[in-house]
């Protein structure tokens, strides 16, 4: 049975999410769940929940600090060494867990992963991979979205490395296409970075299609976008704003009439199922590529819905054995390993 570690003081609807979810995870999953913060707060919120959850394979490991998403990411790691997401990550890295789940502040998650858990063989800086939803169903897949702000074309080959081995895993896809975030689709379009990331792309054993741009995250044409973190991160808060916006206006459109109420009602499945399509918490977290062990970064607004699928990626990147196979990859390709910025 895999175990995941769960960081349950981190989200906004802490602790009660954290362990509604990791209930309803170890309820419909082959999962142990260690739900990870102060012991007491745990153990109220499990006792409220469900009296019976002695018998389910959930259990408690105390960490006595917590760190908001108010904290700076760097203090945080100097002074707060027994926060439940860095126990969770040590829990990772000494064995007792496969994976760690947090909700919680993403720098901290991400920069005690790397400094707890440790860096896989050949990767230079981990990446954060965002599923989106797409026109012809299959996800897309865009790696990277806020771990690194600033990206050598090197790295962005290792980028497309990772994010094709887990797209081809997690999605069963054989030859997934990859392409590189830009302005245009020809070659000569984009910058410094994008064009010699290009001709470095061109030279991997990858189905590489060339230049993207923004409007192919949702048309279904490539499956795994490459680009800097700071534009992926940029591209991912306008998505999430873009479907907020459109869910509202939708649903203040068809109420806004007594015709359209009556269409609104006769609508309501079809309606439900254009929510679930774009609604995060049904992909349950980002994954940290290139950290030893797993590390799932969930929305910081995560429910319980979320949480639950949040640990179901990391069990799912466990037994498909995502972390082995990018180390092989690296390792028979020229871009494992550290190199000089840019090169």
């Amino acid at each position: 049975m895999v175990t995941i570690a769960v960081d349950a003081m981190g989200g906004d609807h802490a602790p009660k999410a954290e362990v509604e979810g990791a209930i309803r995870a170890v309820k419909s999953l082959p999962v142990e769940v260690v739900l990870v913060g102060k012991e007491d707060v745990i153990r109220q919120e499990l006792d409220a929940h469900d009296s019976d959850w002695k018998a389910l394979p959930v259990r408690i490991q105390h960490a006595s600090e917590v760190i908001t998403m108010d904290d700076s990411a760097a203090k945080a790691m100097r002074t707060k060494k027994d926060s439940s997401i860095r126990v969770a990550s040590r829990m990772v890295r000494d064995g007792h867990a496969q994976g760690v789940v947090s909700a919680g502040n993403t720098g901290a998650a991400m920069a005690t992963a790397k400094l707890v858990q440790g860096m896989l063989p050949g990767v230079e800086r981990p990446a954060l991979a965002s599923i989106f939803p797409t026109l012809k169903g299959a996800p897309a897949v865009m790696v990277d979205v806020g771990a690194n702000v600033d990206s050598t074309p090197r790295m962005l080959a290792q980028f497309a490395i990772m994010g094709e081995i887990y797209y081809r895993v997690i999605f069963r896809t054989a030859r997934p296409k990859v392409g590189i975030l830009s302005i245009g689709e020809e070659e000569h379009k984009g910058n410094d970075l994008t064009r010699t990331a290009t001709h470095l792309l061109k030279g991997l054993p990858l189905n590489f299609i060339g230049n993207v741009e923004g409007r192919d995250l949702f048309t279904g044409n490539v499956d795994v976008i490459v680009c800097d973190g700071f534009i992926g991160n940029v591209a991912l808060k306008v998505s999430e704003g873009l479907v907020d916006v459109i869910k509202h206006m939708l649903q203040e459109s068809l109420r806004s009439t007594i015709t359209r109420q009556i269409g609104y009602v006769l609508s309501r499945a079809a309606y439900a199922d254009f929510k679930k399509r774009l609604d995060y918490s049904e992909y349950g977290g980002v994954p940290l590529l290139g950290v030893k062990g797993v590390c799932i970064i969930s929305h910081g607004r995560s429910n319980a819905n979320a949480i639950k699928n949040a640990i179901r990626v990391a069990a799912e990147f466990t037994s498909s054995g995502i972390n082995a196979r990018i180390e092989e990859e690296l390792r028979h390709s020229s871009f494992g390993g550290a190199a000089a910025a840019g090169e």
